[in-house]
This record gives C-alpha cells, sequence and structure tokens, in this order.
C-alpha cells in the first residue's frame, strides 16, 4: 500500500477529488493548510498599505491505496491540479506496512 500526500491549489481541490474518485480511489482525508515553496508569498495592497503574503493556502489530501492504483492516482491528480504556473503544488508518495479498520478489525488492503 501506499499514501499519496498531495498538495495543491484551493481552486483545484473538486477537479482532483473527482478525478481520484473516478479512477477508484475511495478514502481520503482533506486538510486546509498554508505554506510555500519557491514562490515564497507574494505582495499586497490593503486600504493603501503594502504588505507581505509569506504563507498561501493550501490544500492537502491524504489517501492510502493499493499498489496498482499509485501510477493513476499521480497521473489524475498531475493533470486535474496543473495550471502550468508555480504554486501548482507537490505529490509526496509514501509506503504503508499496514491499516487496520477499527471498526472490525480488518487489516491491510481490506481496510481502505
Amino acid at each position: 500500500m501506499t499514501k499519496l500526500e498531495a498538495v495543491i491549489q484551493p481552486s483545484k481541490f473538486e477537479a482532483v477529488k473527482d478525478a481520484l474518485l473516478e479512477i477508484g480511489v475511495e478514502g481520503m482525508t482533506v486538510t486546509e493548510v498554508r505554506g510555500h515553496g519557491r514562490q515564497k508569498g507574494h505582495t499586497e495592497f490593503y486600504r493603501g498599505r503594502e504588505y507581505t503574503v509569506d504563507l498561501l493556502p493550501k490544500v492537502k489530501i491524504e489517501a492510502v491505496m493499493p499498489d496498482r492504483l499509485v501510477d493513476q492516482a499521480v497521473a489524475a491528480v498531475t493533470n486535474a491540479a496543473r495550471t502550468g504556473k508555480i504554486g501548482d503544488g507537490k505529490i509526496f508518495l509514501s509506503r504503508v506496512d499496514e491499516a487496520i479498520r477499527i471498526r472490525n478489525e480488518e487489516r491491510g488492503e481490506a481496510a481502505l
């Protein structure tokens, strides 16, 4: 099993969620987060004053899936979240040794 973590622009969340559901990724955890990568934020004006926004709003999607879905999931997230501009986001993949459903103690892929 593999855990996919994708940090994307909030405006792309619905498209990414739909793309993951379409390929068979059934469960996910979504968190509103703030951060920056290379773009380092931006400058805005409010009531005539200039200020710097260092941490930009992002959405973090976490999903654990069978290994057979990983390549499709990466392609789905990449295609749905890409604008071609800086700040599109990142995808992180990591191995998951075990998953256990609390309700009935199912293990492995059955617990997903």
